[in-house]
């Protein structure tokens, strides 16, 4: 593609996606023609009003949400886990939607609305820089009437520091790449170009040479054969809105998108009655829940009988209280052993078929559900935030006893408002944030110095935990009355560095990484974030991966399912592995994740 030139020109070659079958172009729909027929296309453009400034917001998040599911394939690994162009798209969607709700005329009061928006509900890495590049920009432009080529780059630079400064480790060769050659690019135009259709063109070719050259600056881009996925995103950001400048607006009404990212959430729809619906399978049996008074038997031996009787056996306490948590077929045998040996209360027993239909029957929303524990809280003692995906470890959690659970949905990060919301709706001072995914690190950082920030008397800490069976880990460690919230964290970090993780899911594209040879459809093996296998059957690459793992050196071996497994599929596949490891105990449980087929973890 050509390089703009630095002339005013009326028709400026809006530069084309690295996607080799870009969507077609959308014809301008009247609505979105207003730019252009406030500011034709035969006269220099030098200057933008708030108002014109969503306009701009409300042209890229369309142009974005015809292309994020593209932006979400750039996965280094070949599965279908990418979220990226999610993220960026929700983010973008918010700080519009913050805007518009603010228009005033004036640009500093746009986009301050639109920062604000965007630190609020960014989600993911690229998500939450990209909410800081609104928030530097917004400080330059804090006094600012009217938008101009000299003070948009001046934004930029602030808005590039301010991504930088975000980061703890910048890497180059990612989204942080392509905003400071753009506004590189930018200052060194600005003292000549004041049209801001030219300006613009010439942002998104620096954005679109920027991208191509990120495999050059990060090498696990090129073994895998892919640009950066948020400097795309950042890209198609920027492109969305020069094309908006030049009357051509990404999105029509039968635009992709037009009825999906593009408008508001679908309400769900109402199930079936009980009595009245089509019976689930039996496949997972009930989650049981109760605590046992003054047993009398050890917490050992009860250990040792509640874990014959099903899966992901969790029994704490001592001589005086037991809690017990068992996944089995029948919740009588449980019951009736405890009954035997103790005073039985709190007993809940929940039907886990029962919640995967509704939870598979329910259309999946854009934003993600918080609940908080309805049990009685030490506000003293530490509280824990967790983020979980799928119902099954949501359930686990709950009967860890966790204070709130955030839904991290299927590939939907939750965002810094909904983090903060869950930390702030949590009566305790002292509050510990678990992602348990290493995208969802940064917005639940800037959830915690948020609430702080509105709070100072309360202390908020993040733990790093990176995968969910490192979160269950950090959960059943955590000690709630350590008045050193610090050495808390230190001590988990600690712990969750024993826990191996392992994930087997389905190869969307063809690759070959690391001598690892993948063709489309068949089970990769993902060893702690490192492809290491693939086969054309799970099982085998779970017996791979576990090997990968050095799994005969660990005391625990435990199979989370996911959604795609069926239960009789994953109890065959916890007696393979029994045999092959016979000195190791093995447990199976229920995560219920989306996209992975099985979660492992060893320790």
């Amino acid at each position: 593609m050509p390089e703009p030139t630095s002339a005013h020109h009326t028709q400026a070659a809006a530069p084309q996606p690295h996607n080799p079958n870009p969507a077609p172009q959308v014809a301008s729909v009247d609505a979105h023609a207003s730019l252009t027929k406030k500011y034709p296309l035969l006269l220099p453009l030098e200057a933008l009003d708030g108002d014109d400034l969503v306009l701009l917001m409300h042209a890229a998040h369309d142009w974005l949400a015809e292309h994020y599911e593209m932006v979400n394939l750039l996965n280094v690994f070949p599965v279908r886990d990418g979220d990226t162009g999610t993220n960026m798209l929700l983010t973008v969607r918010a700080a519009w939607s913050e805007a518009a709700a603010c228009k005033n005329g004036r640009v500093s009061v746009a986009l301050k609305a639109a920062a604000q928006g965007a630190l609020l509900g960014s989600r993911g890495n690229s998500g939450v820089i990209f909410s800081q590049i609104l928030h530097g920009m917004s400080q330059t432009l804090a006094t600012d009437e009217r938008l101009s080529a000299r003070n948009l780059a001046q934004a930029l630079a602030q808005g590039t520091e301010a991504a930088y400064r975000c980061v703890t480790t910048p890497v180059e060769g990612t989204i942080l790449t392509v905003i400071r050659m753009v506004s590189e690019r930018a200052a060194s135009l600005a003292p000549s170009i004041t049209d801001l259709r030219t300006f613009f063109a010439h942002l998104v070719y620096a954005a679109d040479q920027a991208v191509a050259h990120t495999p050059d600056l990060l090498p696990v881009l090129k073994q895998a054969g892919v640009v950066d996925s948020g400097g795309k995103g950042l890209y198609l950001i920027l492109d969305g809105m020069h094309r908006a400048l030049m009357g051509q607006w990404g999105a029509g009404a039968d635009a992709p998108g037009a009825d999906g990212w593009g408008a508001e959430p679908q309400r769900e729809m109402p199930r079936p009655l009980k009595g009245q619906r089509t019976l689930p399978p039996v496949q997972w049996g009930f989650d049981v829940q109760f605590l046992v008074e003054r047993p009398s038997l050890s917490v050992d031996a009860i250990r040792e009988a509640i874990s014959g009787m099903g899966d992901y056996p969790l029994i704490e306490g001592d001589q005086d209280l037991v809690k017990v948590h068992v996944h089995v077929a029948d919740p009588g045998v449980p019951l009736s052993y405890a009954v035997r040996i103790g005073f039985v209360t709190d007993v809940v027993v929940e039907n886990m078929d029962d919640q995967v239909a509704a939870t598979s029957a329910a259309p999946t929303a854009s934003t993600s559900a918080t609940q908080t524990s309805d049990v009685a809280v030490d506000a003293d003692a530490i509280a824990l935030v967790v983020v979980a995906q799928g119902e099954g470890f949501g359930e686990i959690f709950r009967a860890l006893g966790v204070a709130a659970l955030v839904d991290g949905g299927a590939t939907m990060n939750p965002s810094t408002g909904e983090l903060a919301e869950a930390i702030s709706q949590t009566p305790n001072r002292r509050v510990l944030v678990l992602p348990n995914d290493a995208n969802a690190l940064p917005a639940a950082q800037q959830a915690a110095d948020l609430v702080m920030e509105a709070n100072p008397t309360r202390q908020v800490l993040v733990v790093p935990t990176k995968t969910t069976p490192q979160g269950i880990a950090a959960v059943l460690a955590c000690n709630p009355t350590t008045p050193n919230l610090s050495e808390v964290v230190t001590q988990l970090q600690e712990h969750i560095s024993q826990i191996d993780t392992g994930v087997v899911a389905q190869a969307a594209r063809d690759a070959e990484f690391d001598g690892v040879t993948v063709e489309i459809g068949d089970f990769i093996g993902l060893h702690d974030g490192r492809l290491v296998t693939s086969s054309h059957s799970p099982d085998e690459v779970v017996l791979s991966l576990l090997e990968q793992m050095a799994a005969e050196e660990s005391d625990l071996i435990t199979i989370y399912a996911g959604a795609p497994i069926a239960a009789s599929d994953a109890e065959n596949l916890k007696e393979m592995v029994r045999s092959r490891y016979p000195d190791q105990e093995i447990e199976l449980a229920f995560g219920g994740q989306t996209n992975e087929h099985y979660i492992l973890s060893t320790e």
